[in-house]
């Protein structure tokens, strides 16, 4: 069978999967709508475990001597045939500006980016709110290093049940999707009676996309998460 005429680029090792992910390194159960459960996605991707990067490291830690290892494993994505990198972590903000400047391919770290953007499509008066897996650990560099306001409302699920137990603190490897389900929507509940003025939310946490849906039917504003950063990166490569 004729496959078409002409000559078809090369020096790439793996081609039809333009999207590299970065991600920590974890063995909680992801579901799908989870960044790191590859059924989520609708088209392939490239994934690279960064080793040592836990996500008590990365969250609660700063992602402390973890730079060189993610721009190692960044490179290897886009040597590999990646044309575009991202990551499994909204808290990986901070390294933002080096791994584009490493790679030289669009980096987009964290679901935070659409903050800014989010925020130009809101009516005056009205602002992006954040949900996320730890506000304690979010710090006005992690906001900063996407171009995130400092006074950004943000709250956390670091009470709840489940997420951070599992995800941040590691006591378990299964995961209860109704619990987990149930600290996204009482974070959300609490950020929209704390600011009133909300008129969308951004997850900044890539295992929260699989409660995106119920979050929007409780708060009743638009939802972005990593699902909608990918999408739209992927877009342009």
């Amino acid at each position: 069978m004729m496959v078409g005429s002409g000559v078809a680029k090369g020096g790439k090792a793996i081609y039809g999967a333009p999207l590299g992910i970065l991600m920590l390194e974890a063995r909680f159960a992801r579901i799908p709508g989870d960044m790191g459960n590859a059924t989520t996605w609708p088209f392939p991707v490239l994934y690279r475990v960064v080793k040592g990067a836990s996500p008590e490291r990365v969250v609660l830690r700063g992602a402390e001597g973890l730079l060189p290892a993610f721009l190692e494993a960044a490179a290897e994505l886009v040597s590999w045939g990646a044309e575009a990198i991202t990551t499994n972590c909204g808290f990986l903000s901070v390294f933002q500006r080096e791994l584009a400047a490493h790679v030289g391919v669009p980096v987009a770290s964290s679901s935070l980016m659409q903050v800014p953007w989010v925020q130009a499509l809101l009516p005056p008066g009205k602002r992006v709110g954040v949900v996320t897996v730890s506000a304690g650990s979010l710090t006005p560099e992690h906001l900063a290093a996407v171009g995130v306001a400092a006074d950004t409302p943000v709250v956390g699920v670091e009470d709840g049940a489940e997420l951070f137990r599992v995800l941040i603190l590691g006591e378990k490897l299964d995961l209860d999707v109704g619990l987990a389900e149930r600290d996204v929507l009482a974070a959300g509940r609490r950020l929209m009676a704390a600011h009133p003025e909300v008129g969308a939310v951004v997850l900044e946490c890539t295992n929260m996309g699989p409660y995106a849906a119920a979050l929007r039917e409780v708060v009743g504003v638009p939802v972005f998460d990593v699902c909608s950063l990918v999408g739209w990166l992927r877009a342009g490569v």
